[in-house]
């Protein structure tokens, strides 16, 4: 059975092959009488992915542990929901869930009305790439990446999935990047191939064409980053979010890359202009999902999410080094029209200009950052990593600044100056964020704070300002937007009121955290800011799904007044030795502060030590994130798209 599913492995990259080849050999003979044929491949490169990974889904539920692959990630005792999610817990796995992210993506794209408008040229030339990427993948999969490799003896059980994955945040996060990667892999090879093909005059711009796909990888690439940042909070038990890891940094690339993208896209559509530039930017997206792979699987930088080398990093930085290549060989080949951008700082359109070349030069920033223990190399016998501090330093006043550019970028004409009520509104909006900014630290709910701790460190308070001008901005256009069922426009709204919120959480939560280790005896108490704990008790307890844990029983009290009790674990799995304990969180969630607590010893004197944190505004990170997730998809509604009067003055 699992010589069928390496088979079938192999006819994905047979069919990939022989349809890249195919799509050479037309284009260079200027026909496309076979076009047909290389159409029709894709249905036995997606259909070839879809019987492998239900072969391997099977051998996951059923335990078989023939497979190296199962009974290096499962065991007896996993539960099934996630036996079936071990499927890309390990390198080869992921590969293969990837690939078939992107074979179903490439074969919803064909079945769409839009690409059937597509001149013989253009089609044969996004064949071409979409196949050389299948391709790729079925080259991996047969050599240093393939899941189905069999075993034997057959062991009576496997070793277990990594506690830490044994999260539903890890249930949909990998799957969410993956299925966010496949999707930017559709608008990617459609921008290399119209540009190749120059007929952008006689079809329809091909980021209108992949319009949905553009909007659903970035909606699935956002969700997973979100849920692999909520994974981190109440899995890791460290009280943070972002640790700056490498594997956390290479999915952020794409996102931004991506984010940039969008912002320029609407200056092309509106304008006619930065065609180049988002040809470029498109296909860098893939590109940069094949360099997180990299990082990921080439054992290049250390990382705790890391998988080793396998064999496969070189072959992954030759394919990214190649994308970069043709990526940019690609946007050169596209006309530009020579047309020159309106004032930068006065109008939407320098706004938008200047948002996306602040997310770019966050995603350079971090990429050099993250690359720096590889660079120092070459000058230094020693090369060490950058710490957290260095991000925060850094990324912080740039992602100040992109709140500032998002909360007076909406009140600004396509041709310069405050349109409308624009001037009046913009002022509105600035007094009441910096008087709600002072009004915040009167009340004492960021911190106890003297103003001078805060005049050291003003950039929390100025983005959490920001973040409360774009707020008021998205709210008031959401409104017109909703009354005149302009749902892409609501869409975008919704996304950016999403990220203001996500950035109040952010610039509040982070520097304004009060936290302390706690050493505990049953019956003591201690006071964490405003709170005061008392450990009621110390229970310990055995699992069935093969772990002992130790819970400690924890009050929590807010003057005077019962808050709630937590019972932060700390768990000893059989599978993973007496050296391996894992940590698992307990909080008191609320929409300003959540107190949230993890246990992280005991001592020979029966004593627990525990660590209390004070998370300000850390939901609203949550609430902007989902909000993230779910607004986009009003941006996929077609009906009902008509502008008010002032739109249609200001797009022409």
């Amino acid at each position: 059975m699992y010589f069928f599913a390496y088979a079938m492995q192999l006819l994905l990259l047979l069919c990939a092959l022989a349809g890249g080849g195919l799509a050479i050999f037309q284009l260079y003979e200027g026909r496309s009488h076979a076009l047909k044929i290389v159409e029709r491949l894709h249905w036995l490169v997606s259909g070839s992915l879809l019987l492998a990974s239900a072969l391997l889904l099977h051998a996951l539920f059923w335990k078989d542990f023939s497979l190296q692959y199962v009974a290096s990630y499962t065991d007896v005792l996993l539960p099934a929901f996630y036996r079936l999610t071990a499927f890309w817990a390990g390198q080869p796995g992921s590969m293969l869930f990837w690939a078939l992210s992107v074979g179903i993506m490439g074969s919803l794209f064909a079945l769409t009305r839009a690409y059937t408008r597509l001149t013989p040229s253009t089609r044969l030339w996004f064949w071409l790439f979409f196949y050389g990427i299948m391709a790729f993948f079925g080259l991996v999969l047969t050599t240093w990446s393939n899941p189905f490799l069999m075993q034997t003896p057959v062991p009576a059980d496997g070793s277990g999935l990594n506690p830490l994955l044994q999260n539903p945040g890890m249930i949909f996060h990998p799957p969410l990047l993956f299925l966010g990667y496949g999707g930017f892999a559709v608008p990617s090879c459609l921008a290399l191939a119209q540009a190749l093909s120059g007929a952008r005059g006689s079809e329809d711009a091909w980021f209108r064409i992949s319009r949905p796909f553009i909007i659903l990888a970035w909606l699935f690439l956002t969700a997973g980053i979100v849920l692999g940042m909520w994974w981190a909070y109440m899995e890791l038990g460290w009280g943070g979010y972002w640790a700056w890891d490498p594997v956390e940094n290479a999915s952020l690339l794409p996102w931004l890359i991506g984010s940039a993208a969008l912002h320029t896209l609407v200056i092309e559509d509106r304008r006619g202009k930065l065609a180049r530039v988002n040809v470029a930017l498109m296909s860098l997206c893939t590109v940069t999902a094949f360099f997180a792979t990299y990082l990921v699987r080439s054992g290049v930088i250390q990382s705790v999410h890391a998988f080793g080398d396998g064999g496969v990093g070189t072959p992954l930085l030759l394919f990214v080094l190649a994308g970069c290549i043709v990526s940019f060989w690609a946007a050169f080949s596209e006309k530009t029209r020579g047309e020159t951008l309106e004032n930068f700082f006065s109008s939407r359109e320098g706004l938008l200009v200047l948002v996306a070349w602040i997310l770019i030069a966050l995603g350079v920033i971090i990429l050099v950052a993250t690359m720096w223990p590889v660079l120092s190399r070459l000058w230094s016998s020693s090369p060490s990593g950058l710490d957290a501090n260095f991000y925060n330093r850094v990324c912080l006043p740039l992602g100040t600044l992109l709140m500032l550019v998002m909360a007076i970028c909406p009140w600004f004409g396509w041709n310069g100056g405050c349109k409308g009520k624009g001037g009046l509104l913009l002022t509105l909006g600035a007094a009441a964020a910096s008087v709600g900014c002072l009004l915040w630290w009167l009340a004492g709910q960021v911190n106890p704070l003297p103003l001078a701790a805060h005049l050291k460190q003003p950039m929390p308070l100025i983005a959490a300002a920001a973040a409360g001008g774009v707020t008021l901005a998205c709210l008031y256009m959401l409104l017109s937007a909703v009354r005149n069922r302009a749902w892409r426009r609501a869409g975008a709204l919704g996304t950016h009121l999403g990220m203001a919120l996500m950035a109040l959480g952010i610039a509040v939560s982070g520097p304004y955290k009060i936290e302390k280790d706690v050493y505990f005896n049953e019956g003591g108490s201690d006071t964490v800011g405003k709170y005061t704990v008392t450990l009621l008790s110390l229970e310990q307890g055995r699992n069935p799904v093969g772990f002992d844990y130790l819970e400690a029983r924890i009050r929590v009290e807010k003057d005077g007044r019962e808050l709630g009790i937590i019972g932060p674990q700390r768990r000893l799995y059989d599978k993973f030795g007496q050296m391996n304990q894992f940590s698992e969180v307990d909080v008191i969630p609320g929409l300003g502060e959540e107190v949230y607590a993890s246990l992280l010893a005991l001592d020979e004197s029966s004593r627990v030590l525990v660590r209390i944190s004070v998370e300000p505004l850390i939901n609203w990170l949550w609430i902007g994130g989902a909000l993230m997730c779910l607004a986009p998809f009003l941006s996929l509604c077609r009906a009902g798209q008509r502008r008010s009067p002032g739109e249609e003055k200001n797009a022409a």
